[in-house]
């Protein structure tokens, strides 16, 4: 199993952050991305639906043979963590508890701040994981249309600063002095959320952190893939329009989305 894929899995882009951050802390590995971008964003989907779409596209993953499954969203870290895990064989990481871990460890006053979309923000998923620090004191700010500013190759400018004034400031006023980027999006978004929120705070990327927890994972399991095999291959895929996600995907993780393999089209729903 040395040899096979890490298994990556998002609703959509934003993974790609952590993708990208895996190939840089682990360059000889082998990468199966899977983006569920036709049903995307599930940030403001229910949590039980969430929770069915993520768990079919782990299985496609599983079924393709990954050494590892990453799951790269933290609307559907908070969904379906649990199930996961008990659900397959290969072990899982996810991108909510190596962030919170890193924040508990680098807040100097207590006082950690979370930004993600709507749905995290909804699930608590921050808030529980912080449960083991109860000195932290945790705020928890949706900010929604920081995905839409993302996929819409915006990173600067006069309205996206507004909004985020108005998404961070809340923050700056509870004296906050480490902040979570709870969405994997939100590392494109670090000049003016830096610039917000002031260079004294320190910014958490769950996607690292994460990168992080996948060399950890395989190191101790012994699995990480040899030196001596050839060089790796990646392969991309989505549910969606791969020309769009590709045209897309060289935004967050660059020249390595060369191909990405077949249209999937919907998992399919069982009882469907």
């Amino acid at each position: 199993m040395a040899d096979a894929p890490i298994g990556i899995f998002d609703s959509g882009y934003g993974g790609l952050t952590v993708a990208r951050a895996v190939l840089d802390q682990l360059p000889h590995e082998s990468i199966a991305y899977l983006g569920d971008t036709a049903r995307a964003p599930y940030g403001p989907r229910p949590i039980a639906e969430t929770r069915r779409f993520a768990l079919e596209c782990l299985d496609r993953l599983v079924d393709h043979g990954v050494k590892i499954l990453v799951i790269a969203c933290n609307t559907a870290s908070a969904a379906v963590l649990h199930d996961a895990r008990e659900r397959y064989a290969v072990p899982t990481v996810e991108v909510i508890r190596p962030a919170v871990r890193r924040a508990a460890a680098a807040t100097r006053n207590k006082r950690v701040g979370v930004i993600s979309t709507m749905g995290t923000h909804r699930s608590r998923a921050y808030i529980d994981a912080f449960a083991a620090a109860p000195d932290i004191q945790v705020t928890s700010q949706p900010c929604p249309r920081f995905v839409e500013f993302v996929e819409s190759g915006v990173t600067g400018g006069a309205e996206l600063l507004s909004v985020a004034k108005m998404y961070l400031n809340p923050l700056v006023d509870k004296g906050i002095d480490t902040l979570v980027l709870g969405c994997t999006h939100y590392p494109l978004l670090t000049g003016v959320i830096s610039y917000v929120v002031g260079e004294d705070v320190t910014l958490v990327s769950s996607a690292e952190e994460t990168a992080k927890d996948v060399y950890r994972t395989l190191a101790d399991l012994d699995a990480l893939r040899p030196d001596s095999l050839p060089s790796p291959s990646h392969g991309f895929s989505t549910t969606g329009d791969p020309q769009e996600f590709r045209r897309l995907a060289r935004r967050f993780l660059g020249p390595e989305v060369d191909d990405v393999f077949g249209n999937l089209a919907h998992p399919a729903r069982k009882g469907a």
